[in-house]
């Protein structure tokens, strides 16, 4: 009788996704701040950050700049 390994392994996508959402959660939290800091001061923080031109809230913004920036490097 074959040995049957027991142990499950992931797949690979299963691993890529987990990096890329880890990816994404980061440049959220940075980009955030940078569009506060801006909204704060009165700046026009959103041409700042490629994607997010066209945005009419601050969180529609940074997540426009979020995705374009992961279309980026990916």
């Amino acid at each position: 009788m074959p040995h049957i390994n027991s142990t499950l392994q992931k797949h690979p996508l299963e691993t890529g996704l987990h990096s890329d959402r880890l990816i994404l959660w980061v440049a959220f939290v940075v980009i955030v701040p940078i569009a506060l800091l801006g909204a704060l001061l009165g700046l026009h923080w959103r041409n700042w950050l490629p994607g997010a031109e066209g945005a009419t809230s601050a969180i529609s913004g940074v997540k426009a700049a979020v995705y374009t920036f992961m279309s980026h490097i990916s």
